[in-house]
């Protein structure tokens, strides 16, 4: 692959998903699929035509072939993915639902993908591509992995690159909710779009409107903030004025990966160079379509089923 549109970081997790709806703890099969907030992101980008590269670690194992194998099939540049043969494949069960968002169990301490881990090479990887999505959850992982999250940050930015950042605040995953929103705070001032859910807004700033919590990073210097509203649609502010677009209606199966589609469809947005109105509509569109399968990752479109959706021409309403 010539130098990546766009790459990546994170750790891809064997998904094991109840095939019958009810209590994890009453769940005996599972169906074995493949997730990572970022591995979604990847997945969504590569289907809509970007060249996308991918960096993490898996285990020297079944779940860690599987993982690259899908990043191949996906056309996901998987060479700064390494196995280690010391850690295993982190892995999380979840739960079948029909309505709302379904229970997950992480089993991912000591995983390989927390040995995540800055190198020359995976940042001069970083820096040739156009664009760097990062998210709040590798810096949760460990302590070689959040400093792979600053200096991949700031390898992007010094090379010209643009960077988006997504909080995706796991506070499972940190030793106490201050040192989470502490830090996942400091690394989204340094992005220059953030895009955080209302309720992550909140947690991160104390603020509770969508204006408000935009304010927060454009006053930092953010070239832009999407806010998440959920079933509302989401609101994308910039210093030059703010845009909002409803909800796509589509049928829902699966709310997982909702918000990595969202993201997926901005920073396409981005990199196709559209202006704030169609790119709000393309995250929009692309996080709608990603609740559409049972799987976190599978219900990504390609760029023609994009189309299909926009085609419904939602207006989005914005002011300068």
């Amino acid at each position: 692959m010539s130098a990546p549109d766009v790459v990546t970081y994170g750790e891809i997790m064997g998904n094991f998903v109840a095939t019958e709806v009810g209590p994890l703890e009453k769940a005996t099969l599972f169906e074995r699929r493949l997730a990572g907030s970022e591995l979604n992101v990847a997945v969504a980008l590569a289907r809509l035509g970007h060249r996308t590269g991918y960096v993490g670690r898996v285990g020297d194992d079944p779940l860690g072939d599987a993982a690259r194998a899908r990043l191949r099939e996906e056309g996901i540049d998987d060479a700064h993915v390494r196995a280690e043969d010391h850690a295993v494949t982190g892995i999380q069960l979840k739960q079948r639902v029909l309505v709302g968002d379904p229970r997950y169990v992480y089993y991912r301490r000591g995983s390989a993908g927390s040995l995540l881990a800055p190198s020359p090479e995976t940042l001069a990887y970083v820096a040739s591509a156009r664009h760097l999505h990062a998210t709040g959850i590798p810096p949760a992982l460990s302590a070689t992995a959040r400093r792979f999250a600053y200096e991949a940050m700031e390898a992007a930015r010094d090379a010209g690159a643009g960077v988006t950042f997504d909080p995706n605040l796991r506070p499972t995953l940190w030793p106490d909710h201050g040192e989470m929103t502490r830090l996942v705070d400091d690394l989204a001032t340094r992005a220059d779009w953030v895009l955080p859910g209302v309720a992550e807004g909140e947690a991160l700033t104390g603020r509770r409107e969508p204006e408000a919590i935009a304010d927060h990073y454009l006053s930092r210097g953010a070239r832009g903030v999407a806010v998440k509203l959920g079933a509302a649609g989401a609101m994308l502010f910039t210093p030059e004025g703010s845009w909002t677009c409803p909800p796509f209606r589509v049928v829902t199966v699966d709310t997982i990966g909702a918000g990595d589609g969202f993201a997926a469809g901005f920073v396409s947005g981005l990199l196709d160079g559209l202006d704030e109105e169609q790119r709000l509509r393309r995250a929009c569109a692309v996080g709608a379509l990603a609740t559409s399968n049972k799987g976190d990752n599978e219900g990504m479109p390609t760029r023609a089923e994009l189309g299909a959706l926009l085609a419904a021409d939602l207006p989005v309403e914005g002011t300068r």
